[in-house]
């Protein structure tokens, strides 16, 4: 029997700390607009991801110096999860669209880069592009970054536990406090908690700090939408805009086509219809 292709299917990539599980809302509300959808894991992220020993104990015994379990976790495992991902789907789907958050937007790129066919569209929702500077800390390290909120969340020296950990489980009103103003300030209240204790603590510096080298005949030859979040607090709309420009001036034959959303960081939380029926814009009528 012969399966009837897909039209559209969406391949989702979450960022720093949460998981596919975050895209859930996302992909209800694309199926209603009929398109499909999956959602990847990221190595360290989702259900499966190691956790420090402490990490669910009343005392957190070892959170600031533990070492993390995904210490020696690469840039190009992180590529090649998505990689997998698109190889399964590419044969079912006429249009595939590569979605990355974030610090997704990492190895959502080295995979459009190292297999460009497999990608018709990439959609960067305020989302990491390494085509202008190869590596996400150039950009978080940038003058434009400096109205970031979210400096108070690392809970442990980088070098000292190979990791970016935070601690979405903390029990202190003031840290929790500033967890929800740097990436959920526009959730509802009542769903703040759920979401954040789901997210895990642990992500894998190679994210933060590998190079990603961009080419045209790679990523450059792939259709590419940024998805601007007016009130991100977690990743201003300064540094949103120097990545665009950037990659704009680097990949001159293949500027970006720009959307903004309203609200912060995590549109997928805050109002996933709206996110949806951006990508499918996105993806159907630019």
């Amino acid at each position: 029997m012969v399966s009837t292709p897909i039209d559209t299917l969406f391949v989702l990539v979450h960022g720093a700390w949460h998981s596919s599980a975050h895209w859930g809302p996302t992909q209800r509300s694309l199926a209603a607009l009929g398109a499909a959808s999956v959602a990847v894991d990221l190595p360290g992220h989702g259900l499966a991801a190691p956790l420090p020993s402490g990490y669910l104990t009343a005392s957190q015994l070892g959170m600031r110096t533990e070492k993390s379990e995904l210490a020696g976790v690469t840039i190009d495992e992180c590529a090649d999860t998505v990689l997998e991902t698109l190889r399964s789907v590419r044969p079912r789907a006429r249009t595939v669209v590569l979605v990355a958050h974030s610090a997704g937007g990492g190895p959502a790129s080295l995979a459009a880069e190292r297999a460009p066919e497999l990608v018709d569209r990439i959609a960067y929702l305020s989302a990491f592009v390494p085509a202008g500077r190869p590596r996400f800390y150039d950009y978080l390290s940038a003058p434009e970054n400096a109205s970031a909120l979210g400096g108070g969340l690392p809970v442990a020296g980088p070098d000292e536990v190979g990791a970016l950990r935070i601690n979405p489980v903390s029990t202190d009103p003031d840290y929790v406090e500033e967890l929800r103003q740097t990436h959920y300030h526009d959730t509802p209240a009542d769903r703040f908690d759920r979401w954040r204790m789901a997210l895990s603590p642990d992500l894998p510096m190679a994210i933060a700090s590998s190079p990603v080298p961009l080419t045209a005949q790679g990523w450059g030859r792939i259709p590419h939408t940024f998805l601007r979040c007016a009130e991100d607090r977690s990743l201003p709309t300064a540094v949103q805009d120097l990545m665009i420009a950037e990659a704009d001036t680097a990949f001159p034959g293949n500027p970006f086509t720009v959307h903004t959303l309203p609200g912060s960081h995590t549109p997928f939380a805050a109002r996933p219809a709206e996110l949806a029926a951006a990508l499918t814009s996105a993806a159907w009528r630019s």
